[in-house]
């Protein structure tokens, strides 16, 4: 492996962690001396990488220092390529919009020989069975989830018992045949999951929710047992 894609990879194993991360687990993790790690820490901070920490101590990457874009393996190219096509095909109308828009914006930095294999690559999402969802009712909860305010909503339950309710949404979950909606629901007292198929006439209440939608996400993953995105 050449020195460049070594200090990349170590930029991007920081990237993955919020709080400081032993040298030791560094060294480990890419498979290098506690020496080298060193070394290449200090090339990276010299170089304007914002890497507070000490040897003992453990590191961490602050915000603020950019890498070029086009700097992506086959492996990361093939899975921007996937992810998009499959947000593409599967989401309301803005969200699919950005996905190719996002794609296309990559396209445009990477070399040749990447730009080659995001065009060609031969992985593809399969054929999406879609339920029967109006795509703005979609784009109107991420809107309610993006700015943490309630959304009113009729819900039909699984034995066709229908009710009004009023939620405090924070995570959307897209599966192959179904969205769910996650949402802290006021008539029941507690985070309930709701259909996106079986919700009616949703209306966003210009209104915040008192909780803030990190919190309610960190208690629903703790519920139900889900790691948190960087692993930590």
């Amino acid at each position: 492996m050449s020195r460049s894609a070594r200090l990349l990879d170590l930029i991007q194993t920081l990237r993955r962690h919020r709080h400081p991360v032993t040298g030791e687990a560094l060294a480990t993790a890419l498979d290098i001396s506690l020496r080298t790690l060193y070394r290449d820490i200090a090339t990276l901070q010299s170089q304007g990488a914002r890497i507070d920490g000490a040897p003992g101590l453990g590191y961490v990457l602050r915000e603020g220092f950019v890498l070029p874009p086009l700097m992506f393996s086959v492996d990361e190219v093939e899975a921007l390529v996937l992810g998009s096509r499959w947000v593409a095909g599967r989401s309301d109308a803005r969200l699919s919009i950005a996905a190719r828009d996002a794609l296309a914006k990559i396209a445009a930095v990477l070399p040749p020989a990447m730009r080659h294999e995001l065009d060609n690559t031969s992985l593809l999402p399969g054929p999406s069975d879609p339920p029967d969802v109006d795509r703005d009712v979609l784009s109107l909860m991420r809107r309610a989830i993006r700015h943490e305010h309630k959304l009113r909503i009729h819900y039909r339950d699984l034995k066709g018992k229908d009710s009004e309710r009023t939620v405090w949404p924070f995570a959307l979950g897209y599966f192959d045949r179904v969205q769910v909606l996650v949402a802290w629901c006021e008539l029941r007292e507690e985070i309930r999951s709701f259909r996106t198929d079986r919700v009616t006439g949703p209306e966003l209440i210009e209104e915040r929710y008192p909780q803030r939608k990190a919190a309610l996400l960190k208690a629903w993953r703790e519920r139900e047992g889900i790691a948190a995105a960087d692993g930590n």
